[in-house]
């Protein structure tokens, strides 16, 4: 076996940038970078941008995280804002590091527990919990325990504050606010209830004889049970209680009226195994093993849906047995000729989340999914009778998914969707459309209304405190843009709130009257800035229906920048703000892509060598105009294109953004259209682009890796040479949430598996071929590679090399490793190119 740790390399320290090469004549000098500088410690190269942002409750002030002094961690930072007059501009402090004690006194993000008229708000700190008075600012601390308290919330009539205590096996408590009485509402105890003893016949008969024959005996027993009902009948009225037996507890919630509780009960699969891992290099100096995760296709979870009803002192399950289309098969298996059909109508297993109450605690909402994710039910429930009522079906023979709406089976999350200000209309999304779109449903009367439309995805939603308005981000402008919107919740016009090109993320302030926007573009790291947020009578613009196109007029002021990150020497090259085109897929759709090409400017021009970057994750995006998270890669192909390389980045089938049809493009064929775009990506560039297609190479690591991986087995004529960093070579052996959607199960759709695992395919190796992997990824597993390498080593392929990266996990943490990996990538491409 080859190892690439035999090939010689050149180690270069450098700390800044080079100097530039000699350049031709006509062209414009640009600092020279190498992979040394760029993949240094990001604190120390490139900056830290902040993060994290939240508001103070009078929304005058906004901290977040921050890291410009480059140590160990980040620090908490804040910055204070006045307005000199009415109409004029925000002005704001600089932005000052918030000392320990301050820091500790704060009242904690998230700003969610509010009573319904946004006067008090709870939070919890270090297990404690403790009710702010919005005006004053003034913080009451309703526990001091040792325990932890945790999720406390107003009950329906805000008297009362309902909260966790982990301490007690997660039961739910209240404390009555005007009286600080504590009381506990469930009565929840891990393992099985004791039977009562059992008296053999033998028995019961000389018990009973003995009373019969003593007349002093029977009296006795009769004073004693006379008592016992005594002391029964005066003992407080307790919650009921519950035993676990061998689940686990999820989700404890009571109804806003505190006669229900409802909570889910998820027993573990016992025969699932766990994947180990090997971890060589250790304090101990022994071997040691990290507990991973199972594979695909093995056993899962189970989950029942209980509803407590403290009145009546009951315990009932919720049934799934009369939802609509809950013994429908798979349509994969209907389509499989060898598959035998299934007779038998099997209810399918589900995860039942929420619930979701209106405000006067008349109406409870569910959501159901299966377990094979191939539906999602949105139902209401009657606590009293148990019955569920469907309100809304989302179908997908591949799976459903798309932002705002939970794609894990097992998630605990409902999705994103609450009741409006009438306590009767529910708002959701759903990629009904094809898109990721607003839906209202009236709980009573059944009336559906989508609300959004278009070939663009409504990506986050917020209700407004007056719940008459939506705030919305969506990417109808470009889908590589990311915008903030407003809009009443009857649908309509929609109010754009910013302007950068680029992605605008946004934390609204408690008011409503100002947004903290992190911000960045393609060629620069995050920053943060500040705008007003423009009146609600304004309307500036007005979203199309059918398509993208908005109107580029925008309400409210300029946004404020508040941040400067950047180094200094990051900041002396030029970084390239890659062009973004669109190329023609063979079967019609449009493939989305950041290109990076010499110019005349360049000490090197076009030489006709290219590079593909495959992006990981699969339903990720990353031909966008924000600062992408592959930022070392965006420094990397601008190293490639000094040397003379052009560089593209495509959105291939499966990438987020795109909607339904393009997410799920790979269902049941991963390597199938998304590798397929690749190709086509690549042919593009040799007819518009001038590149040799002798001389095109391709890389990228996870899902990227995977791709690098398919291409160079299954299209050996296309890519001359590749790098796949941590990549999956067997989708059999990874896990079940994020495979099992797109693949099924290994043991129901063999095929599938087949079709979709490079490693069946590594006969096909034909070019070069660099893999690296880190020796401790618990995420994708180095035993994927290991079973690689025996492959080409028994298929006797020689153009092949690996470098292990002991210490590393799937996501590489070591500057040493991150230069390493490079110079290799780079050798590569400098020699097969």
């Amino acid at each position: 076996m080859n190892y690439i740790s035999c090939w010689p390399l050149a180690l270069i320290t450098a700390s800044v940038l080079a100097q530039p090469a000699p350049k031709p004549a006509g062209s414009v000098a640009r600092p020279q970078l190498t992979v040394e500088t760029i993949m240094q410690d990001p604190k120390v190269w490139v900056g830290t941008s902040p993060s994290n942002p939240f508001w103070s409750d009078d929304s005058q002030t906004l901290y977040f995280s921050w890291n410009p002094e480059r140590a160990l961690g980040d620090s908490l930072y804040k910055v204070t804002f006045t307005r000199l007059a009415k109409g004029k501009s925000l002005t704001a402090s600089q932005p000052v590091k918030v000392s320990p004690v301050e820091r500790r006194a704060l009242a904690t993000p998230p700003v969610a527990a509010y009573n319904r008229a946004y006067t008090q708000r709870l939070f919890d700190r270090q297990g404690d919990l403790f009710l702010l008075d919005v005006k004053s600012g003034k913080v009451r601390q309703l526990t001091n325990t040792v325990d932890v308290e945790a999720d406390p919330v107003f009950s329906g009539d805000e008297k009362q504050v309902v909260f966790r205590r982990t301490g007690a096996g997660a039961n739910l408590f209240s404390i009555d606010l005007q009286s600080g009485e504590l009381a506990q509402l469930t009565d929840f105890k891990s393992g099985a209830k004791k039977p009562d003893p059992k008296l053999t016949d033998a028995e019961k008969f000389l018990k009973q004889d003995q009373l019969r024959l003593s007349s002093v005996l029977k009296e006795r027993k009769e004073k004693k049970d006379e008592s016992e009902r005594i002391t029964k009948a005066d003992k407080p009225k307790r919650p009921k209680e519950i035993y676990l037996d061998d689940k686990q507890l999820l989700a404890p919630q009571l109804s806003p009226d505190g006669r229900y509780v409802t909570y889910r009960l998820s027993k573990s699969a016992t025969n699932a195994k766990t994947a180990q891992v090997p971890n060589y290099v250790t304090e101990s100096g022994y071997t040691e093993e990290l507990a991973a995760r199972t594979k695909v296709g093995s056993p899962t979870a189970t989950q029942e849906f209980f509803v407590y009803d403290k009145l009546k002192d009951t315990v009932r399950v919720v049934s799934t047995k009369t939802i609509p289309g809950i013994t429908d098969q798979p349509a994969y298996l209907k389509s499989m000729t060898s598959a035998k059909p299934d007779t038998a109508k099997k209810t399918r297993p589900v995860v039942i989340n929420g619930p979701v109450w209106s405000d006067d605690g008349k109406l409870c909402v569910v959501v159901v999914r299966s377990l094979d994710n191939k539906d999602r039910w949105i139902m209401r429930l009657d606590p009293e009778t148990l019955k569920l009522s469907l309100l809304d079906r989302q179908h997908d023979d591949a799976w459903i998914a798309g932002p705002g709406i939970n794609w894990q089976g097992m998630g605990s999350s409902s999705g994103n969707m609450n009741f409006l200000a009438d306590n009767q209309t529910l708002w959701f999304q759903s990629e009904a459309d094809g898109y990721s779109h607003i839906y209202t449903v009236n709980v009573l009367t059944g009336e559906k209304k989508q609300l959004t439309s278009g070939k663009f995805e409504v990506q986050q939603v917020q209700l407004s405190k007056d719940k008459k308005s939506f705030f919305l981000q969506t990417n109808e402008v470009h889908p590589g843009e990311q915008h903030f919107y407003r809009m009443a919740v009857t649908g309509g016009e929609r109010v754009r709130l910013t302007n950068m090109t680029g992605a605008n993320d946004v934390t609204l302030s408690p008011d409503e009257t100002r947004m903290a926007i992190r911000y960045s573009s393609s060629n620069q790291p995050w920053e943060m800035y500040v705008a007003d947020v423009s009146p609600q009578s304004t309307v500036a613009n007005k979203a199309s229906s059918s398509s993208r196109s908005v109107s580029s007029q925008i309400v409210g002021t300029a946004p404020l920048k508040l941040t400067e990150s950047q180094t200094d020497n990051f900041k002396s090259y030029p970084w390239r703000e890659p062009t973004m085109v669109t190329i023609p897929a063979r079967d019609g759709q449009t493939i989305y892509a950041r290109m990076y090409k010499p110019t005349k400017s360049d000490a090197t021009p076009a030489t006709g060598k290219a590079v593909v970057f495959v992006h990981g994750a699969g339903y990720l995006q990353n031909a966008h105009k924000w600062w992408s998270s592959y930022f070392r890669e965006y420094m990397f192909n601008n190293l490639l294109v000094d040397k003379g390389y052009t560089v593209l980045d495509i959105d291939y089938r499966a990438s987020a953004g795109y909607g339904r049809d393009w997410r799920t493009g790979i269902y049941r064929h991963m390597g199938g259209k998304d590798l397929e775009d690749h190709v086509d990506a690549a042919k593009w560039l040799v007819q518009t682009q001038g590149v040799d297609e002798k001389r095109i190479g391709i890389y990228g690591g996870s899902y990227g890796g995977f791709i690098t991986l398919m291409a160079l087995f299954t299209t050996p004529d296309v890519f001359k040479a590749g790098a796949a960093l941590r990549p999956v070579t067997d989708w059999a052996a990874y896990n079940h949430p994020y495979t099992a959607n797109i693949l099924n199960e290994p043991q129901s759709d063999s095929l599938a598996y087949r079709r979709s695992s490079p490693i069946y395919f590594a006969e096909g190796l034909k070019n070069y071929l660099l893999i690296c992997h880190g020796m401790v990824d618990v995420n994708v597993h180095y035993q994927d590679t290991v079973r690689l390498l025996q492959r080409l080593i028994e298929l006797k392929k020689d153009n092949w090399e690996v470098a292990a990266y002991p210490m590393e996990d799937h996501g590489f943490v070591e500057p040493s490793s991150w230069t390493d990996e490079y110079k290799r990538i780079l050798k590569l491409f400098e020699e097969r190119l």
